[in-house]
């Protein structure tokens, strides 16, 4: 009897979260909030600017947050994948943040969706810039992952819905905080404290697909090339 009640107890124990989903949620809320201070700053200060000012200030300030985050998010990986390219995760991490802000952007700075364009056209258009604005990070990241583990391709779906859900959680904590005439300081604050909100989002749900992957991970044979 003893033995049964342990058993059924540790069965309902809630399953601790490893030392690398740990590191994984730490690093890469730090990463995030470090990366998200530049369109954060860049997005209040040019709020008003001319397309040609704020569109490519704002894309070289997603590269930024994407270098950070990228960044953060090797080094966890890193100490599991000692085959990882940490310089080459985090470079494309940047390059899919930017485009991410590019596709984010275009419909407010070419006034395409203010058009009278057919309304199946406009829906096929967010279809296709919604994928490719949640599917930009994890694919970048998986042109990486996949010299190293197995079923790579999975890292794809779960970061899209994880920063699905970490989107609109920031849009639910900026929207209603966000007031015109807010002073920068302000106004930057609302921005850090929604990314906040988003960034845990999105390293909670991310955090134990990083451990699967690292499950996974492929041992190469002697004398073997990866790749």
């Amino acid at each position: 009897m003893v033995g049964r009640a342990s058993g059924a107890a540790r069965r309902r124990r809630k399953p601790t979260m490893s030392p690398l989903v740990r590191r994984w949620v730490a690093w890469t809320i730090a990463g995030e909030m470090a990366g998200f201070g530049a369109p954060a700053v860049v997005g209040v200060l040019t709020a008003g600017s001319p397309t040609r000012v704020a569109l490519p200030a704002l894309v070289s300030a997603g590269a930024v947050e994407g270098l950070l985050l990228g960044a953060a998010q090797a080094h966890v990986l890193s100490s599991a994948l000692p085959g990882l390219d940490v310089r080459r995760f985090a470079l494309l991490t940047a390059g899919a943040a930017s485009l991410a802000y590019l596709v984010g952007m275009l419909p407010s700075s070419t006034g395409w969706a203010g058009t009278d364009a057919p309304t199946a056209l406009l829906v096929a258009a967010a279809v296709v810039g919604g994928i490719v604005l949640l599917g930009s990070l994890g694919t970048a990241q998986w042109l990486e992952l996949r010299r190293h583990v197995t079923r790579g391709w999975t890292w794809i779906l779960t970061t899209a819905g994880a920063w699905l859900v970490g989107l609109a959680v920031f849009m639910l904590v900026a929207t209603p905080l966000w007031r015109p005439g807010q002073g920068v300081a302000l106004a930057v604050l609302v921005g850090l404290v929604a990314a906040l909100g988003m960034a845990t989002t999105v390293a909670v749900l991310t955090g134990r697909a990083a451990q699967r992957l690292v499950d996974r991970a492929v041992v190469p044979r002697p004398g073997a090339r990866l790749g």
